[in-house]
């Protein structure tokens, strides 16, 4: 037994499956004990370098010193006091007002499902209603206004897929699943059920399923009926906000949401997300306001620092453009091993988020994703874990490239992917 197995057995016995959260349990089961930079070691000592990066957190690498040196510095004179304002925090709501264009004011939470939570209670309490819209292949959280039709069968396209038992059926019943970049669609269900939708959510980049860009013309429509109507637009960039930039995604595309939650990157890996957006619709969350926002954990100065840490690293010039030249060096590397080897595969991305389909293109919605040859994609991944590369062995997953990664990362990755390639054709 190797020690990935003896502590997997250990913790086997005291957490359910072993793992805290479901979707840490893949094949191979790999327990890793050590994290650096670009790289990851698992309990035997063995190196990889890390595109998985915890579902994207770590947009800085693993460990960052400047980071770590901000939350230490921070964890000598304070940690959880729970009452008043905090300085920290006062800072880092001014940095993100000053990035994000939606955020008027800005309140922090522990994760990306809370904020998104605290959202939807909120457009449903500013607006009177309780439909809400999301779209098949986004995933916005664990509650049951969305936990519903990410990586769905065939079978449940165009009808309900939730993904878990005890979700209250009224609140699964009102959420309409629509599919993404389908403005004609979302027209007709605007026009259908307009005066009971409170919101719209949806991931800008649905980066839960890879990397599906938006149609422009989509936002821009998304924008546009949502304001007709009194609809409140929640951009999910959980994902999206502060990795392909400090002002999220919106800043790129030019379609400014009501709301904006955020999350992962925006501490590099510790445990902070924040509910942002138009200040008379955050004024509802205020102490004495209608909707409860409330969390022991909340802003915690720890969480805080590493999150003024890491924007304080993004703001510097040369940040972004070391991520997006690498994501581009990958992107056209794998894309030509495709050609060379003659297999049937597309490669996707944006800025630092890369990955490969096993299918021809275009990929515009989840439908499109249905081709995908997910036997192939899963097999193609566990070879590049024996090389030594890890990108998660699940199926449609997306990988992250930090600024830890170097040019001879990318380089060392290629040559692994020729070789799982090689393994794939056969």
């Amino acid at each position: 037994m190797n020690q990935s197995e003896a502590i997997y057995e250990k913790a086997s016995r005291y957490i359910p499956g072993g793992v805290s959260s479901t979707n840490r349990l893949v094949d191979p089961n790999i327990v890793f004990t050590r994290a650096q930079g670009a790289y990851i070691y698992d309990a035997d000592g063995k190196r990889y370098i890390d595109y998985h990066a915890a579902f994207g957190p770590p947009v800085l690498g693993h460990c960052n010193p400047e980071v770590n040196a901000r939350v230490a510095e921070t964890l000598a004179r304070v940690d959880l006091v729970g009452i008043g304002a905090s300085e920290l925090e006062a800072q880092l709501a001014e940095k993100i007002c000053q990035h994000v264009p939606s955020a008027e004011k800005v309140a922090f939470c522990n994760s990306g499902s809370e904020a998104t939570y605290a959202a939807v209670r909120l457009a449903r309490a500013v607006t009177g209603r309780r439909r809400i819209i999301k779209f098949q292949g986004c995933y916005h959280g664990w509650h049951d206004a969305v936990l519903m039709n990410v990586i769905s069968p065939p079978d449940k396209i165009g009808l309900k897929d939730p993904m878990s038992a005890g979700m209250t059926p009224e609140v699964v019943d009102d959420t309409l699943i629509l599919p993404f970049n389908d403005i004609e669609a979302v027209t007709q269900a605007v026009t259908e059920h307009g005066p009971s939708l409170a919101a719209i959510i949806l991931e800008p980049i649905p980066h839960n399923i890879g990397c599906v860009l938006p149609r422009p013309e989509f936002l821009r429509a998304l924008r546009d009926l949502t304001t007709r109507h009194g609809i409140v637009l929640i951009f999910d960039e959980v994902i999206t906000g502060f990795r392909h930039a400090r002002g999220g995604y919106q800043s790129i595309v030019g379609v400014t949401p009501d709301l904006t939650t955020m999350g992962k990157a925006i501490a590099n890996g510790f445990p902070l997300a924040a509910l942002a957006g138009r200040a008379d619709l955050m004024d509802h969350v205020r102490p004495g306001g209608d909707v409860m926002f409330a969390g022991t954990f909340n802003g915690h100065p720890l969480n805080v620092a590493a999150a003024l840490a890491t924007v304080e690293i993004l703001e510097r010039p040369d940040t972004y453009p070391h991520l997006f030249a690498l994501g581009e060096q990958m992107r056209q590397g794998l894309g030509e091993l495709v050609q060379e080897h003659g297999i049937e595969a597309t490669v996707v991305g944006f800025g630092s988020v890369f990955l490969m389909y096993f299918m021809s293109g275009p990929v515009e919605t989840y439908t499109d994703l249905l081709r995908n040859d997910a036997q192939k994609f899963v097999a193609y991944r566990r070879q590049l874990i024996q090389r030594g590369v890890y990108e998660l062995p699940v199926n449609l997953k997306r990988n992250h490239i930090s600024l830890a990664h170097t040019v001879a990362d990318i380089e060392a990755t290629l040559d692994a992917a020729d070789q799982a390639l090689r393994e794939v054709a056969k």
